[in-house]
């Protein structure tokens, strides 16, 4: 990952075999890099000369922009948060939007920040996947401009952006009427030492409270999503209600690690989905009292919560 971000923020003038490459035609090169991944693309063809630069810039070839598969890897988690790694991917993402001339179909990335994305809802109204998880600079100033411009959107990541409010799922949600896949999870709050010497201890505190003013935002403006992904948020089977009264359409809901849910809310909230297929439900036992003590004053419904063992608190 570092290598092909590198190579494709260096100098990609160069030129002593351009001659070389002359014969093809535009056509013909743009025909060649369109069966190359976008890694492979950045990491060599960029540095040919200036005609495969040129044939790179081709909007064809940036109506996409998916970085996802090169996040994966544990070990280098803890390079991505630094502020030269977003750069970075604002320089990288900043030109594919110029590059796409206003195709541009698909975003996504991770830490980037609010620079390149008022960029992509200036330039590409055609918009339709936006994933930018972990972004520590995204706020509500770029997700504005997206619900506003950027109408076509069906699917939303917004996954551990702690920046971003309720207010941008309500905008997003009244301008962006083909939403049909939000994914709004929450880093583990419960076990927070898997992000120790990652995370910034900042960023995690920043992390939203509200779950259920979230809830509502989504219940209230996103009534046509399918597929819901809300794993570690704080709402309460009241904002479960919401969710579930004004989305009835939905097929897949995640609720894993929301601590604050019972197996009685769940299904209550969940009853009057006639399309649902599949819900995740929180799978940890966690004693009543320690979230609710003040609603039961005793451990009496022990059993309400979902006994696998995966950890104690």
């Amino acid at each position: 990952m570092r290598m092909m971000i590198r190579n494709g923020m260096e100098d990609k003038g160069g030129g002593g075999e351009e001659a070389e490459w002359a014969e093809l035609t535009q056509e013909c090169l743009t025909n060649i890099l369109s069966r190359l991944t976008l890694e492979e693309r950045w990491r060599g063809p960029m540095l040919v000369c200036k005609s495969w630069l040129k044939a790179s810039q081709d909007p064809s070839l940036n109506s996409v922009f998916d970085l996802d598969a090169h996040f994966d890897s544990p070990t280098e988690s803890s390079r991505w948060w630094p502020p030269d790694f977003e750069r970075k991917m604002d320089s990288m993402l900043r030109s594919v939007v110029v590059w796409s001339d206003g195709s541009l179909t698909h975003i996504r990335t991770r830490h980037c920040s609010d620079l390149p994305l008022n960029l992509a809802a200036q330039r590409c109204p055609n918009l339709q996947v936006l994933s930018i998880k972990s972004c520590p600079n995204v706020t509500d100033v770029s997700m504005t401009s997206i619900a506003y411009r950027c109408t076509k959107l069906t699917e939303l990541d917004i996954s551990y952006c702690y920046e971003i409010s309720h207010e941008s799922l309500a905008m997003i949600g009244r301008n962006c009427p083909n939403l049909k896949i939000l994914k709004r999870n929450f880093m583990n709050w419960l076990d927070p030492s898997q992000h120790v010497g990652i995370v910034p201890d900042k960023y995690l505190n920043a992390c939203p409270q509200d779950g259920d003013a979230e809830a509502a935002a989504v219940g209230k403006f996103m009534p046509h999503l399918e597929h819901l992904e809300i794993r570690f948020s704080k709402l309460s089977g009241r904002g479960l209600g919401s969710i579930c009264e004004g989305c009835l359409n939905l097929e897949y809901l995640d609720l894993s690690g929301c601590a604050n849910l019972t197996g009685r809310d769940i299904a209550n909230a969940t009853s009057n989905l006639k399309n649902v297929k599949d819900v995740k439900k929180p799978n940890f036992y966690i004693p009543r009292s320690v979230f609710h003590a003040e609603r039961y004053g005793h451990w009496r419904l022990y059993d309400e919560r979902f006994q696998t063992d995966v950890f104690r608190i």
